[in-house]
């Protein structure tokens, strides 16, 4: 009988070693769906400058009552202008979102709005970026729900799609009521 070299078992094993990785990781959750420190805590504060005199926000805001929006985006960003009607959805049907304008020419984000329409109530912006990494951003566009006594319900990495607003948004400003 002749004796079976290390040489001829290794590839076998390591494929099915790194097959079974392949699997655990694609059954894994949503990757946009990072983890977050900042989930179940306050919303930090904001210290936004203003966009061109249309309306801010304030940490008063994001703590009043009722369920808010707290949506970061650049005009550069293609996957923000991607989101934006759903956003402008959402508005349409009452639901109050702040926007964080990230480290954006002012110019270039007022035309952004202009083109594509305001779904805001209140906007700031975060030219240093400063703002964005209290809140722990990874990058735009990032969504936050916030309930009435602003506690930060939701972190959403990634643009808001028909699917996203059906199945992740929506059911967290629910549960933030």
């Amino acid at each position: 009988m002749a004796s079976v070299s290390p040489l001829m078992i290794a590839p076998p094993l390591i494929f099915v070693v790194l097959a079974g990785l392949f699997y655990v990781g694609m059954n894994r959750e949503d990757p946009r769906s990072l983890p977050s420190a900042i989930a179940g805590n306050p919303a930090p504060a904001v210290v936004l400058g203003d966009l061109a005199g249309l309306p801010g926000f304030d940490d008063a805001s994001l703590r009043a009552p009722g369920v808010k929006l707290v949506n970061y985006w650049a005009s550069w960003c293609a996957p923000c202008r991607a989101e934006h009607p759903n956003l402008s959805k959402l508005a349409g049907e009452g639901v109050t979102i702040y926007g964080i304008n990230y480290k954006d020419d002012p110019v270039k984000a007022l035309g952004f709005l202009e083109e594509l329409g305001n779904p805001y109530l209140g906007i700031g912006t975060d030219e240093s970026g400063r703002t964005a990494l209290d809140w722990g951003l990874y990058g735009v566009p990032e969504t936050y729900v916030i309930d009435s006594d602003g506690i930060i319900v939701l972190r959403f990495a990634g643009p808001i799609t028909e699917r996203v607003l059906d199945e992740t948004i929506r059911p967290a400003i629910e549960t933030a009521h």
